[in-house]
């Protein structure tokens, strides 16, 4: 405005045509001026490392969400969440968790993407699993068959045929129909590399996606690496393809998750109630190995009275069973293990007396000498506590030749 008025008043005069040109000239201006008004979700880096970048700010952020990194101090939030490109170019190629292709082969074009973590299907959308998914392998086709649409877990040691099994069912999946997913996580890259050969040699690879993320991979990829093939699987499944993917495997992930959760300061939360045989046959229920089994969150979801009364019981069960064991094989046990296993009966009938409420009326001062009472009256009174102490008593005094 000031340019325009200065150019006219070197002039020296105003004319009616000049004040409508220049009307004409900032309502035009008006009406193109366009501000927008951007809202940016910011933070501060703080630390960087191992995979892990400690931000301040981004108060609005999503779980999943990407987070775009600018000069290496600061950072905003793009409102998008981790996603993979998805194409059919990607079946006969080797890639990592980012779906960027590591097999030396260039590039993969792909014009869709999908997210990494998706919903599942209802449960009223899917539909039994009917058909048969064949492995090739006779004596799980014929005694353990497999359905498309189930997941199926290979348990076994090292070096028993548990990535032979897995491979020889992409081998047979040839002209099925079948689109197969290898996911290779923490693995040797000789060992994926003999994976991929052995595919390529049969022509296995047309049908196949290799995501592999090896045992030098950060433990962050590690972890994404199984979210990576299931975001290519169900690309292929939503297209009413069938698909097979395998998972090379999932303890390797378990590890990378247990990495990323002391890295990040929070319990792994890993968990399982573990239910013996030897238990149930033998009357107890429920039959939970206290040994094995594990709290995911252990004492947090107790309150403080349930913590101090049964603290050490899961400690002392477990020692009560090794020694049980123990007694079937040793000779003689000495006093102080006997007067432990005494320790340990007592301690039992002690938290569930007042876990369950039978000490609410007592005075402080008569809570021992109940509890002294109670313990003389089921061993002399009850039969089946009697008939316990009795087996306890003959397995310590047991003698078994070895």
């Amino acid at each position: 405005m000031k340019n325009i008025t200065d150019s006219f008043v070197s002039l020296g005069h105003w004319s009616s045509a000049g004040t409508d040109e220049i009307s004409n000239i900032i309502r035009e201006r008006i009406e193109q001026y366009n501000r927008e008004v951007k809202i940016v979700n910011t933070g501060t880096v703080l630390q960087v490392g191992d995979g892990i970048a400690r931000i301040y700010g981004l108060d609005e952020v999503m779980a999943g969400e990407l987070v775009e990194f600018e000069e290496g101090k600061f950072c905003k939030s793009n409102r998008k969440n981790a996603q993979i490109p998805v194409s059919e170019a990607y079946l006969g190629r080797v890639i990592n968790a980012l779906a960027k292709p590591i097999d030396g082969r260039g590039a993969i074009s792909s014009s869709e993407s999908r997210l990494i973590e998706s919903p599942a299907p209802g449960i009223i959308s899917r539909r039994s699993v009917y058909e048969p998914l064949q492995t090739g392998l006779i004596a799980i086709d014929s005694m353990i068959p497999i359905g498309r649409g189930q997941r199926e877990l290979i348990i076994g040691d090292r070096q028993t045929g548990k990535t032979a099994v897995a491979t020889d069912t992409i081998l047979n999946q040839q002209g099925q129909n079948v689109i197969c997913v290898y996911v290779a996580i923490g693995q040797k890259a000789s060992s994926v590399a003999q994976v991929v050969n052995a595919l390529q040699e049969r022509g296995a690879m047309e049908y196949t996606i290799v995501v592999a993320e090896t045992a030098d991979s950060p433990a962050t990829l590690q972890y994404l690496a199984p979210y990576t093939g299931a975001a290519l699987a169900e690309y292929f499944m939503y297209r009413e393809r069938h698909t097979l993917i395998i998972y090379d495997d999932l303890s390797k992930q378990a590890q990378a998750y247990r990495q990323m959760s002391l890295l990040l300061r929070r319990p792994p939360g890993h968990g399982q109630i573990f239910l013996s045989a030897d238990l149930f046959n033998a009357g107890i229920r429920p039959a939970i190995n206290v040994g094995i089994s594990v709290s995911r969150v252990g004492s947090a979801a107790q309150i403080k009275a349930m913590k101090q009364v049964a603290g050490k019981l899961k400690l002392e069960l477990a020692q009560f069973a090794e020694l049980e064991a123990f007694a079937q094989f040793a000779s003689d046990l000495d006093k102080a293990t006997q007067n432990q296993w005494q320790e340990v009966n007592d301690c039992i009938m002690t938290i569930y007396t007042g876990t369950n409420g039978y000490l609410d009326s007592l005075e402080i001062g008569q809570v021992r000498k109940f509890l002294v009472e109670l313990r003389t009256y089921l061993k002399t009174s009850k039969t089946q506590f009697k008939k316990l102490y009795l087996l306890q008593k003959h397995l310590l005094k047991k003698r078994k030749p070895f």
